[in-house]
C-alpha cells in the first residue's frame, strides 16, 4: 500500500488518546457555576414565610367586618372612652400557643446549646447556591472541552421525490437533482439520480438492467449547504431513452396530448408506445436530454414564501423539526445573507407542474445559469415558452438529526441503519460555494469527471449522434477497466463504463453529465481515464452496427506522483491508441496516429477530486512525499523531474519545511492533522539519512509555528472567547499522540482515560454524535469482484471495521460482520456526574495502530533510530528560537503549551512513571528550560501590556493554564517557585508602570486561573487531612511541602495569624495567599481603576467559594470547615474595607455605627489599617519577608472613615456573601478564639460588618421582584460605578480609553465579533427583561431563603462573639474591661435589634427572638440600668412582631415581651421602665404603621396575660396584677386607634383623633411627645408644613416644661411661656404640674428628647418646617430660643449654621415684602348637618386649606369624600350661607354647608398687624357677609338691599397642630340698606385713593377706577346711590347720622375723583387727551347732579343721641364679646 494512503488510513482509524485528570471535572474551569446550574441546585428549597408577603393574603380581620364608611369618629373631649368593654373583650379572646419550656429556669449554657441545635436544623448546605451565579464576563478560567473533529456539514435539507406523472405514460423517464448557486455561478452539489417509473415502464429496460442495487433505488436525498444564499436553486433535469428525432420532436406528444383525451387519441398513443418499446429494447443503455425546471429554495424556506412561478405548493405544511442544530465553525453566513437560513423552516410539499424542454444548443452550465438568472426576473423569457406539463411531487424539509437508512457519498451505511434492505436516503456531497476550513476526519477519495463539449465539425463521415464512454483503466488491456464508476438510478452500484446522453444529429454537442468515480487506494503511473467516442445509429439499418467508435483520448491520472485535476482540452485520435500510450498524454503526437482536426484540442473535459488522501497542493504534496520516502528509505527516487539521492534529500526536506507556509489555506487546514503529525514525528524521530541522524527539530518547530498561524488565520472567525482556534484545540485534545506508541496502561487507574475514537462528522450535529462506519462495501453485482488481497481490499477492510456512527454507541464495531477482530485495549468510558462533560467518544474505532517495527519495510540491517521527547524538544526550541519564529509562537502560545502538557502526560502514562516521585519524573535540564520559558513569556506579557493589550491578555491566560496543568504533572514546589518569580516580575514593574491597574488586572486573571485547579484546596495544605485523597499523586518532599502533605494535628500558632495575611499564612497556604493578597491590593483605597479591580478580585473569590460549595469532595461539614480556614483573612480584609463598602442600611452618618461608638482611642489600639507599603508589596510578590516585620499586610493606624474609592453595591454584596460563607463554614471554636483576641474597635467593626450583611441581604418582598428587574438594575449599578470612576478622575483618561476599547472587544478585531459566543446574545435568557410569573416567584423564593440564611449566619456569629466575651470576661473583672464589655454587648444587641426590625422570615424570627431572650437573661443590666434607647427599641420591635399575621412569630414575640417584663420586675419589683416603653412603643407603632393588625396584637396581649397567670414562680408578688393593668391599658389605646384606622382616608378626622389621643396622654409626657411627633409626620406627609412646625413647637414646649422642673438653667426657656411669641396655643403644654410628674420617677421622661440636645433637635426641626411653609418670621422666633442654648454649649459650628439660616430667612422676607409672593392659607367655614355624621352633627369648623383654594375645590373634595363614605345621593352641599333650619332637612341625608371666610381684625389690632405675615398668623376671628332682602332674595333694589355680617371665633389660633378648629363663638350684625351704601362708597373712595397714590403710578389701573367712578353707569352707580338715599331727608331721626355719614362719604368721593383726574392728566400722552376730556366732562356732570343733594342740611344733626341707639358706626361695636 502506498505510504501516503496507509498514513491517511491509520490517521482516520487509530484511536484517540484523551488525557483526562480524574477530578478535573470538579474544577471551576470545567464545572462552571452558571445561572442554569444554580437554578438546578435551588430545586427543593422550602418557601420562607414573610410578614410582608403574608399581609396581602389575609387583609381583613374581624374588626373590619362592618363597613367603616358608615360610622364616624366621635369628637367628645373626654380623653378616652371607658375601657370596661375593652377589658371584657380581652378576657374572652383566644391566646396563641405558649412556648413549652419558657417559664422553666434553666442554666444559660443549656439554653444556648438548645438554641444552637435548633438553629442548625434544616439549614441549606450551600449558602452560595442562593446567591446569583458569578459574573460570566469575569470567568477567565472557563474551559470548554473542544468539540471532537467531525466531518463538515452545512445546513442540511432533506428532499424526497414522491411521484412524477405526465399527461401520457409511454416510456420511462429518469430524474437528476442538484443545487446551483446563481450568484457564485457554481454547481454546489453532486448529482442525485432518481427513478420514479412504474414497474411496467421499468420492465421496458429489462434487457439492459440485470438486478438494480438497493443503493440506486434511493428516492430521497440530503443536501448540505454551507453558505445559504437567496440565489440557490434546486435544478431538476429529466432524461429519457435515446430515440430517433431531436428533442423538440420527442417533447411534442407530451405538450400536445392531454390525459382527458386518452380515448380520442387511443391510436396515436398505441403507436407511440410501440415505438418507445422498440427504442428501449435497442437503445436502452443510451439517454437523451428531455426537460428541466428549477425550484427557488429561498421561497420554500421563508415560510411565507410564495410558490415559485413553475410550482404550485399544495398540501399542509407540517410543523418544523423542533431540533435546531448547533452551528459549527463553518456556519458563517456571508455578510448580507443573514436573512437566509435553511435550518428551521416549515417542511413543504411542492407540486412542480411546468417543465421546459431542453434545447440541443443550450445544454451547458453557462446556459443554465443564464436561464436561472432570467427565471428570477418578473418578465421571464421562459414564461413565453410552451411548457411540458407534468406533475412532480417533492417534499422539502430540514434534515432530521440522525436520519435512518442513510448512505454516505461513498455508499457506506451511516448508523443508525436498522435494516440493510430498507430503501436508503443518500447524503449528497457538497461542493461549497467558497472555501471551507475543516480538517478531514474520514477516508474519502472521489473523482468527478465533467465532459463539457466536443467539436467534430471537421470530422468526415457519419458522426452525428455522439456518445462519450468513460472508463477507469488500471492498464491498457480492455479487461483492466475497474468497476469504480458509481451507478445512477435503478442499476448496479458500480460499473466499468458510463456514457453521456446523446444529442440527436449534432456534430459538436455540449454535455451536462457528471461521472462520479471512486479512486482506488493506490493510484499508479498506469492508471488513466479512457474516453471513447461513439456514433450511435438510432435507426436499425441492416449492416450498420449500433455503435461505431469514431475517436479516442485519455488522461493519465498521476503526474510526478501528483493527482492530475482541473480543466483539459484534449486532442482526439481517430485510431486506437498504440501500446504504452497510457504513460504519455494525448498532447504528445505519437507517430503514425491520425488526429481529428490536426491534433487540435477538440474535447473539453474537467476533473475534480474530493480526497482526504491527495492534498492537491504542490507544497503539501512535496512535503508528504519526502517524509514518506524518508520513512520507507527507498532511495533513489524521482521528485518531479529530479532524481533525489540520499545526499540531496536533507536539503530538499529543509526547503520543503520552509515552504509549508506557502501552502494554500484550504488544503492546509484540511490536512492540518497530517501535517502536524508529520512535524511532530520529525521532531521526535529525526530521520536517518545515510546512517546519519539528521536533526530537523528547529526546522520542524518553525514549520509548526507557521502552520499553526496559518490555520488560526484561516479560522479567525471561529475562535473562542480566549482566542483559541477550535480546530487546533481539538487536534491537541483528541488526535495528537506521541508517534509510534501504543498505550499500555499501568494497572492503577491513571489520571488519563484512553478512549477509542471514531470518524466524527459535521458541525451540524451536537458533540454527542460521533460516527463509526460499519459496512463492508456491498457489491451487489457479482461480476465486479475484486482480486482478493488487493490494496483496495485492505483499505475497505480497515474502513469497514469502523462504520459510520454518530451515536453514543459503545458497541465494539470490530466485531461487526467483516470487522477485524482486534481486541480493544482501553479504559471503560468515564461516567461522571455529567455525561456530556465526560469524554464519551464512541468506541468503534479499533486500536489499529501499527507498531513502528511493522510499519517499516523489512530491510537487511536494522536502521538506527533515536527517540526524543516532544515536550523537551518543544521547550528547548522555544527557548532558543529566533525573533521571527518566537513572534509566531507567542501569538499562539496556548497551542504549544497544551501540546507540551499532553506530551508530558502521555510520556508519564506510557513510561508508567505516574508512580515515581514527582521530583524524579522529568530531568533537571527540561525543568530549567521550562523555567526559562515561563520567565521569558512572563516578561513578554509585562512588556506588551501597553503595546498590544489583547495579546498580553491571551499570553497571560495561556501561561496561567500551563502552570495550572503543570501542577498535576511536576513537582509542586517547582511550579510555585515559577509563580513566585512571575509575581516578582510584575511587582518590580508595578512601581514604574504608567498604568498599574492593567498589570494588576492581568495578574488577577492569572491568579484566578491558577486557583481554578481541581486540587486547589489540597495544594494549599489545609491544616489537617481532608477525607478525599489529597491528590492523584502526592508530591514527595517538595520545597513547600516539607511538612508531609498534611500534618495530622495543626500546630497552634497565635490564632490571630490565621486570620491575617501574614507571612506564615502565605507560606503555608500559597495559592490562597496569592488570591487574598490580590484582593487586598485591589481593595487599596489608592488603587487606580478601582471598580474594575474590585469587581475582578471579589468575583474571583466568589467563584472559588461557589465551586467549593458545589464540590462533592467537600460536602461534609468538618471538611468544609478546613476549606474555610483558607479564607479566614477575608474577615479581617472585609473588616478593614468596611468604610468603603456600599451602605445598604441607608441613612446619613450610618456608615460606622457601632465601630465609632466603641472606637474611643483608635490610635492607641494598634488597629489594623489598610495601606500597603512597598516592602509588603514585595512580600506579596513572593519575596522574603523582612525579619521581624509585621505579619499583616496592613500597617499603621487608620481612621474610621478612611477615604478611598467606594465599592459598588454589587461588589459589596458579593464580598459580604463571601464573608458570610466563611463565617458559616469555619470552625465555631476557632472563630470564638479569634473574637476573643480582637481589640475593641476591631470587634466593633466586625459587628458593623454583620450589621451591613443584614442590610445587604434584606428580603425585598415579592412586590419588589415584580417592580424591578434585578438584572438591568445590576448592570446599571455597574455602569454607575464606571461613570463615577471617570468623573472622579480616579482613572486616567488614557487608561479609560484603553479599557473601553478592551471592553468593547476583548478579542481585537471587530469584524468577527458576531461569531463570539460571549459577545453575541447566547445568554439571552438571563438578560430578558420581562420575566414570567414563575420566574419571579422563583426569584422571590430564592431571595427569601438567602435573606434567612444570611441572617442566621449573622446570628450564629453573634452567639459566638457573646460566648467569647463571656469566656474572656469571666476571667478578668476590672472596671475598664466591664465597661468595654458593656459597650460591646450593647453593640451586639443593636445588631440583634436591627435584625429583628428588618424584613425577616418567620423561621429567622423564631431563632432571633430566642437569641434575644438568651442575651437579656444573661445580661439584664444592658437594658435596665443604662441606655433607655435599647429598651425602647426592643419593646417597639417586640410589639410589632406581636401584631404579626403569622402565629409562630407572635408566639415567640409575646414570649420575649413577657420575659422582658418578668426580668425587669425581678431586678426592682416593678417594671415601670418596660411599662413605659411598651406604652410608648404601642403609640408610635399605631401612629406610623399602615398595615398594622389590631386583632393579632390583641391575641398577643391575651397570650402575655396567660403567661402571667401560669407563672408559678411569681404567684406571690404583684407581678401578675401589674401585667394585667398594663395589658388592659394597651388594649384601650388599641381600641382608640381602631377608630384612626377607620378614618385613614379622612385626613382631618385622622388628625383630630391623633390630637385626642395625644391629649389623653397629657399625664405621660413621653407618650404625648410621641404622638405630637406622629402628628408632625402625618402633616408633613400631607404637605401641611406650618402645622407640622406647630407640632414640633408644642413638643419643644413640653420638653422645656420638663427641663425647667428638673433644673434651673438661665440659657434654657422657662417652660411654655417662652414660646408664646411663636404661638399663643403653646400654653396648653403647661398642664404638667409637680403632683402629676416627679421627674425622678423610674421610666418617666426618659426618652432621648427630654434632654437639652433633644430640645435643640426639636427646635431645629420646627425651624425646618417653618422654612418649608414660608413662615420665615416664625423661624426667627424659634432661633431666638435656640441660640442661647447653643451659646451656652459653645457650639459655634451650629451657631454659624443658625445665623446663616436666619440670614436666608430675612433675605426672603425682604424680597417678598408685599406678601403676594408668599400666599398663606385660605379659610372656609364648614358646617355638618344630619344624623349620618354622628358626633359631627351641627358642628361648625373653620378649615384651613392650601393657598388659592377655590370654594368649588373644597366643596368637590368634601362631597366626593363623604359620598364615597355614605353612598350615592346621600350627601348634599348647601349652596348659600344663610342660617340652616334643621326641621326642613331630610333626616336620611347628610348636609354640608361651606362658606368662604376672611380673617377679621379690630381697629386696635391693625395697629400691630402691619405686615402681610402678621395678618395671616395667629388668627382666631373670621368674617363672612351674606346679602339678603326682606322678601328672601339675596339681591334686590338699593332701598331694600340688606347685609348680614357673621363673625366666627375659633377655640385656637391658626396655624395650630391641626388644620380644622371648632367654632366656639358666633356673632351676627345686620346692616340696613343705607349702611350698606355707606360701606360701598367708602370702598370706592379707598380704591380711588389707592390708585392715585400708587408709586410708581399705574395709568391703566387709574383710568379703570376713574371710568368706574365718574363714567355714566346704568345701575347702582354713585349717582343712583345718592339719588336713592340723599334725595329726601329721612323721617326717622335715628337715620340722620347715617344720612349725614353718606353725605360726607360723597364729598370725600368727589374730592378723590378730582385728585385722580389731575393725576391722570399728568400721566397721559397726546393720544389720550380726548379720552381725558371725556372723563372731565363726565365728572362735571356727576358733580352738578350731586351738588343739590350734598348741600341739604339736617334739622337735628347736633341733637344728643338717644339712649339705647346702637352705635353701629363705631368699629368697636363689631368686637366680639367674650363668652
Amino acid at each position: 500500500m502506498d505510504a501516503q494512503v496507509r498514513a491517511a488510513v491509520e490517521m482516520y482509524t487509530e484511536d484517540w488518546i484523551i488525557a483526562h485528570r480524574r477530578y478535573q471535572h470538579l474544577s471551576a474551569a470545567y464545572n462552571p457555576i452558571t445561572t442554569e446550574t444554580q437554578r438546578e441546585r435551588q430545586k427543593g428549597l422550602t418557601r420562607q414565610v414573610f410578614e410582608q408577603d403574608a399581609s396581602g393574603d389575609e387583609r381583613s380581620g374581624p374588626e373590619d367586618s362592618d363597613d367603616p364608611r358608615h360610622s364616624s369618629g366621635s369628637l367628645d373631649d373626654t380623653p378616652r372612652s371607658s375601657g370596661a368593654s375593652g377589658i371584657f373583650d380581652l378576657r374572652n379572646l383566644a391566646a396563641d400557643s405558649l412556648l413549652p419550656s419558657l417559664l422553666e429556669r434553666v442554666a444559660p449554657e443549656d439554653v444556648d446549646r438548645r438554641n444552637e441545635a435548633l438553629r442548625r436544623q434544616h439549614r441549606p448546605r450551600a449558602l452560595l447556591a442562593l446567591y446569583p451565579a458569578p459574573d460570566e464576563d469575569e470567568a477567565v478560567e472557563r474551559c470548554n472541552r473542544p468539540e471532537p473533529p467531525r466531518e463538515h456539514f452545512g445546513q442540511r435539507i432533506l428532499v424526497k421525490c414522491l411521484s412524477l406523472k405526465f399527461e401520457i405514460e409511454i416510456e420511462p423517464i429518469f430524474g437528476i437533482l442538484a443545487l446551483y448557486d446563481v450568484r457564485e455561478k457554481k454547481k454546489i452539489s453532486e448529482n442525485f439520480y432518481f427513478d420514479l417509473n412504474s414497474d411496467s415502464m421499468k420492465g421496458l429496460l429489462r434487457a439492459h438492467v440485470t438486478h438494480p442495487a438497493i443503493s440506486t433505488l434511493a428516492r430521497s436525498a440530503i443536501f448540505s449547504v454551507t453558505y445559504p444564499s437567496p440565489d440557490i436553486f434546486l435544478v431538476i433535469k429529466l432524461e429519457k431513452v435515446l430515440q430517433q428525432g431531436d428533442i423538440s420532436e420527442c417533447c411534442e406528444p407530451y405538450m400536445v396530448m392531454k390525459e382527458a383525451d386518452t380515448a380520442k387519441n387511443k391510436e396515436k398513443l398505441e403507436k407511440l408506445r410501440l415505438a418507445a418499446e422498440q427504442f428501449c429494447t435497442r437503445l436502452g443503455r443510451y439517454r437523451m436530454p428531455f426537460a428541466w425546471t428549477a425550484v427557488h429554495l429561498a421561497n420554500i424556506v421563508s415560510s411565507a414564501g410564495q410558490p415559485d412561478r413553475d410550482s404550485d405548493s399544495e398540501g399542509e405544511r407540517r410543523p418544523p423539526w423542533t431540533d435546531r442544530r448547533r452551528r459549527g465553525p463553518q456556519d458563517r453566513t456571508s455578510s448580507g445573507d443573514d436573512a437566509c437560513s435553511f435550518s428551521g423552516f416549515r417542511p413543504a410539499t411542492l407540486t412542480v407542474t411546468n417543465f421546459f424542454k431542453q434545447e440541443a444548443e443550450r445544454l451547458s452550465d453557462e446556459d443554465l445559469f443564464k436561464f436561472l438568472a432570467d427565471m428570477r426576473r418578473p418578465t421571464s423569457l421562459l414564461r413565453r415558452l410552451r411548457p411540458v406539463t407534468a406533475q412532480l411531487k417533492i417534499d422539502i424539509s430540514p434534515a432530521p438529526e440522525n436520519p435512518h437508512f442513510c448512505l454516505s457519498p461513498e455508499l457506506l451505511h451511516v448508523k443508525p441503519y436498522p435494516d440493510p434492505r430498507g430503501r436508503p436516503t443518500k447524503e449528497i456531497l457538497e461542493f461549497p460555494a467558497r472555501e471551507v476550513y475543516a480538517p478531514h476526519t474520514s477516508y474519502r477519495s472521489l473523482l468527478y469527471v465533467y465532459p463539457h463539449s466536443l467539436n467534430f465539425s471537421s470530422r468526415q463521415g457519419s458522426v452525428r449522434n455522439l456518445a462519450v464512454r468513460v472508463q477507469y483503466m488500471a492498464g491498457e488491456d480492455p479487461s483492466q477497466a475497474l468497476p469504480v464508476i458509481f451507478g445512477k438510478s435503478s442499476c448496479s452500484e458500480f460499473t466499468r463504463e458510463a456514457f453521456t446522453p446523446v444529442v440527436y444529429h449534432n456534430k459538436s454537442p455540449e454535455f451536462y453529465e457528471e461521472f462520479k468515480l471512486r479512486l482506488p487506494a493506490c493510484v499508479t503511473e498506469n492508471h488513466h481515464l479512457l474516453f471513447t467516442f461513439y456514433h450511435v445509429s438510432c435507426q436499425p439499418r441492416p449492416g450498420t452496427a449500433l455503435e461505431t467508435p469514431v475517436g479516442f483520448t485519455w488522461i493519465p491520472l498521476l503526474q510526478h506522483g501528483r493527482l492530475r485535476t482541473g480543466p483539459f482540452c484534449l486532442p482526439v485520435s481517430v485510431d486506437q491508441p498504440p501500446p504504452s500510450y497510457s504513460v504519455l498524454t494525448p498532447d504528445v503526437a505519437l507517430p503514425g496516429m491520425r488526429w481529428v482536426d490536426g491534433h487540435k484540442g477538440v474535447f473539453s473535459v474537467e476533473l475534480t477530486a474530493v480526497s482526504s488522501v491527495h492534498p492537491q497542493d504542490p507544497h503539501l504534496d512535496k512535503f508528504f512525499t519526502l517524509v514518506h520516502v524518508l520513512e520507507e528509505g527507498a532511495f533513489p527516487f524521482r521528485l518531479k523531474d529530479a532524481v533525489l539521492s540520499e545526499g540531496t534529500v536533507e536539503q530538499e526536506l529543509r526547503a520543503s519545511l520552509a515552504a509549508l507556509r506557502l501552502a494554500s489555506p484550504e488544503p492546509l487546514v484540511a490536512f492540518s492533522h497530517h501535517v502536524l503529525d508529520k512535524l511532530v514525528r520529525l521532531v521526535v524521530r529525526p530521520p536517518v539519512i545515510g546512517g546519519q541522524i539528521v536533526n530537523l527539530g528547529r526546522g520542524a518547530f518553525e514549520a509548526m509555528a507557521h502552520v499553526v498561524s496559518l490555520v488560526h488565520r484561516s479560522l479567525e472567525g471561529a475562535q473562542d472567547t480566549r482566542g483559541h482556534c477550535p480546530l487546533l484545540a481539538a487536534y491537541v485534545y483528541y488526535a495528537f499522540r506521541l508517534p509510534g506508541t501504543e498505550p499500555s496502561l499501568p494497572g492503577g487507574a491513571p489520571p488519563v482515560t484512553v478512549q477509542p475514537a471514531t470518524l466524527a462528522r459535521g458541525p451540524g450535529r451536537p458533540a454527542s454524535l460521533y460516527l463509526a462506519r460499519s459496512k463492508s462495501i456491498s457489491s451487489s453485482n457479482p461480476d465486479l469482484a475484486v482480486a482478493p488481497g488487493s490494496v483496495d481490499d485492505e483499505v475497505s477492510r480497515i474502513l469497514a471495521s469502523k462504520g459510520i456512527d454518530r451515536s453514543h454507541s459503545w458497541v465494539n464495531a470490530a466485531y461487526a460482520p467483516g470487522g477485524s477482530k482486534a481486541v480493544l485495549r482501553r479504559a471503560p468510558p468515564y461516567c461522571g456526574a455529567n455525561p456530556r462533560q465526560a469524554i464519551d467518544r464512541s468506541s468503534s474505532r479499533t486500536s489499529s495502530c501499527l507498531e513502528s517495527s511493522s510499519s517499516s519495510p523489512p530491510t537487511t540491517q536494522p536502521r538506527p533510530t533515536v527517540q526524543k521527547l516532544l515536550h523537551e524538544e518543544l521547550a528547548l526550541q522555544w527557548v532558543v528560537s529566533g525573533s521571527a519564529v518566537r513572534e509566531a509562537v507567542l501569538q499562539h502560545a496556548w497551542f504549544f503549551f497544551q501540546l507540551m502538557v499532553k506530551s508530558m502526560t502521555l510520556h508519564l502514562l506510557l513510561g508508567q512513571k505516574l508512580d515515581t516521585p514527582r521530583k524524579l519524573r522529568f530531568p533537571g535540564r527540561f525543568l530549567d528550560d521550562i523555567a526559562a520559558l515561563v520567565g521569558s513569556v512572563g516578561l513578554e506579557v509585562i512588556t506588551r501590556v501597553h503595546k498590544d493589550a489583547e495579546l498580553a491578555e491571551r499570553l497571560n491566560a495561556s501561561l496561567a493554564f500551563f502552570l495550572s496543568d503543570l501542577l498535576s504533572l511536576v513537582d509542586r514546589g517547582f511550579v510555585f517557585s515559577l509563580v513566585r518569580a512571575l509575581y516578582k516580575q510584575v511587582a518590580t514593574r508595578l512601581q514604574s508602570a504608567p498604568n498599574p491597574a492593567v498589570l494588576l488586572t492581568l495578574r488577577m486573571d492569572f491568579t484566578r486561573i491558577l486557583c481554578s485547579h481541581e486540587h486547589y484546596v489540597t495544594l494549599n495544605l489545609p491544616c489537617c487531612p481532608l477525607s478525599p485523597p489529597a491528590s492523584p499523586s502526592p508530591s514527595v518532599s517538595s520545597t513547600t511541602s516539607q511538612s508531609s502533605t498534611f500534618s495530622s494535628q495543626a500546630p497552634d500558632p497565635k490564632v490571630i495569624s490565621m486570620f491575617e495575611l501574614s507571612g506564615p499564612f502565605r507560606q503555608q497556604h500559597f495559592l490562597a495567599g496569592l488570591l487574598l493578597t490580590e484582593l487586598a491590593l485591589a481593595m487599596e483605597p489608592e488603587a487606580e481603576g478601582a471598580s474594575l479591580l474590585h469587581k475582578k478580585a471579589i468575583c474571583a473569590v466568589h467563584s472559588l467559594l461557589c465551586s467549593h460549595d458545589a464540590d462533592p469532595r467537600y460536602a461534609e461539614a468538618t471538611v468544609k470547615a478546613r476549606v474555610a480556614e483558607l479564607y479566614l483573612p477575608l474577615l479581617s480584609l472585609a473588616r478593614d474595607t468596611l468604610p468603603r463598602l456600599h451602605d445598604f442600611a441607608e441613612g446619613p452618618g450610618q456608615r460606622s455605627r457601632l465601630a465609632s461608638m466603641l472606637d474611643s482611642d483608635t490610635e492607641g489600639e494598634g488597629d489594623v489599617g489598610g495601606t500597603i507599603n512597598p516592602s509588603v508589596a514585595m512580600a506579596i510578590a513572593g519575596g522574603p519577608l523582612a525579619p521581624g516585620s509585621r505579619a499583616s499586610i496592613s500597617q499603621g493606624p487608620v481612621t474610621a472613615a478612611r477615604s478611598g474609592y467606594a465599592l459598588s453595591a454589587e461588589s459589596s454584596r458579593t464580598l459580604l456573601v463571601c464573608v458570610l460563607w466563611v463565617l458559616k463554614n469555619a470552625e465555631p471554636a476557632l472563630l470564638q478564639r479569634w473574637a476573643a483576641d480582637l481589640t475593641l474597635p476591631q470587634l466593633g467593626r466586625v459587628l458593623d460588618l454583620l450589621y451591613l450583611c443584614l442590610a445587604a441581604f434584606e428580603y425585598k418582598g415579592k412586590k419588589a421582584f415584580e417592580r424591578i428587574n434585578s438584572l438591568t438594575f445590576k448592570k446599571s449599578l455597574d455602569m454607575k460605578a464606571r461613570l463615577e470612576e471617570a468623573i472622579l478622575g480616579t482613572i486616567g483618561a488614557r487608561q479609560e480609553m484603553v479599557r473601553r476599547s478592551r471592553e468593547r472587544s476583548p478579542f481585537g478585531n471587530q469584524e468577527n465579533v458576531r461569531w463570539r459566543k460571549s459577545v453575541t446574545h447566547w445568554r439571552q435568557t438571563s438578560d430578558r427583561v420581562d420575566k414570567t410569573k414563575d420566574e419571579m416567584e422563583h426569584e422571590a423564593l430564592v431571595d427569601g431563603n438567602l435573606a434567612t440564611e444570611a441572617s442566621l449566619v449573622v446570628l450564629d456569629t453573634l452567639e459566638i462573639i457573646v460566648q467569647s466575651l463571656r469566656a474572656g470576661f469571666l476571667a478578668c473583672q476590672t472596671v475598664m474591661l466591664s465597661e468595654a464589655r458593656e459597650s460591646i454587648l450593647g453593640a451586639v444587641l443593636k445588631v440583634v435589634l436591627y435584625s429583628l426590625g428588618s424584613a425577616q422570615s418567620a423561621l429567622f424570627l423564631q431563632h432571633g427572638l430566642a437569641t434575644q431572650r438568651a442575651l437579656v437573661s444573661k445580661f439584664p443590666e444592658l437594658l435596665f440600668e443604662e441606655d433607655t434607647e435599647l429598651c425602647a427599641d426592643l419593646c417597639l420591635r417586640l410589639l410589632r412582631h406581636c401584631g404579626s399575621r403569622i402565629s409562630a412569630i407572635r408566639t415567640h414575640a409575646s414570649a420575649s415581651l413577657y420575659l422582658l417584663m418578668r426580668q425587669n420586675f425581678e431586678i426592682g419589683n416593678n417594671f415601670a421602665r418596660v411599662k413605659m416603653q411598651v406604652t410608648m412603643s404601642l403609640s408610635s407603632l399605631v401612629g406610623t404603621t399602615q398595615n398594622f393588625s389590631e386583632e393579632h396584637l390583641r391575641r398577643s396581649l391575651k397570650t402575655i396575660l396567660t403567661y402571667a397567670e401560669e407563672d408559678v414562680g411569681l404567684r406571690d408578688s404583684t407581678f401578675a396584677e401589674q401585667v394585667q393593668d398594663l395589658m388592659f391599658n394597651l388594649h384601650m389605646i388599641l381600641t382608640d386607634t381602631v377608630k384612626m384606622k377607620e378614618h385613614q382616608e379622612d385626613p382631618e378626622m385622622l388628625i383630630d383623633l391623633m390630637y385626642r389621643i395625644a391629649r389623653g396622654y397629657q399625664g405621660s409626657p413621653d407618650l404625648r411627645l410621641t404622638w405630637l411627633q406622629n402628628m408632625a409626620g402625618k402633616h408633613a406627609e400631607l404637605g401641611n408644613h406650618a402645622e407640622a412646625a406647630q407640632c414640633m413647637v408644642h413638643a419643644a414646649a413640653l420638653v422645656a416644661e420638663y427641663l425647667a422642673l428638673l433644673e434651673d438653667s438661665r440659657h434654657l426657656p422657662v417652660g411654655c411661656v417662652s414660646f408664646q411669641n411663636i404661638s399663643s396655643n403653646v400654653l396648653e403644654e403647661s398642664a404638667i404640674s409637680d403632683d402629676i410628674l416627679s421627674p425622678d420617677e423610674e421610666g418617666f421622661c426618659s426618652g432621648k428628647h427630654f434632654t437639652e440636645m433633644g430640645l435643640v433637635g426639636l427646635l431645629e426641626q420646627a425651624a425646618v418646617y417653618f422654612t418649608m411653609g414660608g413662615l420665615y418670621e416664625a423661624v426667627n422666633e424659634v432661633y431666638k430660643t435656640l441660640i442661647p442654648i447653643l451659646e451656652a454649649h459653645r457650639d459655634y459650628k451650629k451657631l454659624a449654621a443658625v445665623h446663616g439660616k436666619l440670614q436666608e430667612a430675612f433675605t426672603k422676607i425682604m424680597h417678598q415684602s408685599s406678601g403676594w409672593e408668599r400666599v398663606f392659607g385660605t379659610y372656609f367655614r364648614v358646617g355638618f348637618y344630619g344624623a349620618r355624621f354622628g358626633d359631627l352633627d351641627e358642628q361648625e369648623f373653620v378649615y384651613k386649606e392650601p393657598s388659592i383654594t377655590k370654594l368649588a375645590e373644597i366643596s368637590h373634595r368634601l362631597e366626593e369624600f363623604y359620598t364615597e363614605r355614605f353612598g350615592e345621593d346621600v350627601v348634599e352641599i348647601i349652596k348659600d350661607s344663610n342660617p340652616v333650619d334643621k326641621t326642613k332637612l331630610d333626616p336620611q341625608k347628610a348636609y354640608i354647608q361651606i362658606t368662604y371666610v376672611e380673617p377679621h381684625f379690630d381697629t386696635y389690632e391693625l395697629k400691630d398687624r402691619v405686615t402681610y405675615f402678621d395678618r395671616n398668623y395667629g388668627l382666631r376671628t373670621f368674617l363672612f357677609c351674606t346679602p339678603f332682602t326682606p322678601d328672601g332674595r339675596a339681591h334686590g333694589e338699593l332701598p331694600e338691599q340688606h347685609k348680614r355680617k357673621t363673625l366666627l371665633s375659633t377655640a385656637h389660633a391658626f396655624p395650630y397642630i391641626k388644620t380644622r378648629i371648632r367654632v366656639c363663638h358666633r356673632e351676627e350684625t345686620v346692616l340696613t340698606p343705607v349702611e350698606v351704601a355707606i360701606e360701598d362708597m367708602q370702598k370706592k373712595t379707598r380704591e380711588l385713593a389707592f390708585a392715585t397714590d400708587q408709586d410708581p403710578p399705574d395709568a391703566k389701573m387709574l383710568q379703570m377706577v376713574l371710568q368706574g367712578s365718574v363714567g355714566p353707569t346704568v345701575n347702582q352707580g354713585p349717582l343712583e346711590v345718592a339719588q336713592v338715599f340723599l334725595a329726601e331727608i329721612p323721617e326717622d331721626p335715628k337715620l340722620f347720622r347715617h344720612h349725614n355719614k353718606l353725605r360726607l362719604c360723597f364729598k370725600d368721593f368727589c374730592k378723590k375723583c378730582e385728585d385722580a383726574l389731575r393725576k391722570n392728566k399728568a400721566l397721559i400722552g397726546p393720544d389720550q387727551k380726548e379720552y381725558h376730556r371725556e372723563l372731565e366732562r363726565n365728572y362735571s356732570r356727576l358733580r352738578e347732579a350731586l351738588q343739590p343733594l350734598l348741600t341739604q342740611r339736617l334739622p337735628q344733626l347736633l341733637a344728643p343721641n338717644t339712649a339705647g341707639l346702637r352705635n353701629s358706626l363705631n368699629r368697636a361695636s363689631f368686637r366680639k364679646t367674650d363668652l
